[in-house]
């Protein structure tokens, strides 16, 4: 499995870590940024991983930024993106088991880095459940 990397500066440490965490998993990571913990806008980023997504580069990706709420949005103007946004560990196996989310999103600034890892592990560890959730999933698209 390859899963991509993105935050902006409120997430960045978390996404170092998660990324360490990750590859002691044996999970191939790539850093689609931001590399330092300076201001910068969130949407390059988040844009980034869904390309890398869309042009399968990685299979899956998470996101962090202070609230989630930027990357998720933005992450979901693709098409081709489920993006999730989970601060516990109940959301982050309903955002897979039910939304068959391809990404995991976090808060940065509202949970503890153990806490992300939870969520992580629980994301990466659920299946989806299928039935009555794809048919609402295929309803999503506006086009």
């Amino acid at each position: 499995m390859k899963i991509g990397l993105a935050s902006d500066h409120a997430g960045y440490e978390y996404k170092q870590q998660l990324i360490a965490y990750l590859r002691r998993k044996g999970i191939s990571v790539v850093d689609y940024g931001t590399h330092g913990t300076s201001s910068v806008d969130y949407p390059e980023f988040a844009h980034a991983l869904a390309e890398g997504i869309e042009k399968g580069e990685v299979e899956r990706g998470i996101a962090l930024c202070g609230t989630g709420n930027g990357m998720a949005m933005t992450l979901n103007h693709h098409p081709a993106i489920r993006a999730g946004l989970a601060w516990n560990r109940a959301i982050g196996a309903l955002v897979k088991q039910h939304n068959n989310a391809n990404v995991l999103v976090m808060p940065a600034r509202f949970i503890t880095l153990p806490m992300a890892r939870l969520i992580v592990k629980t994301w990466l560890e659920t299946e989806f459940e299928g039935g009555r959730h794809q048919r609402r999933i295929e309803k999503i698209p506006c086009a």
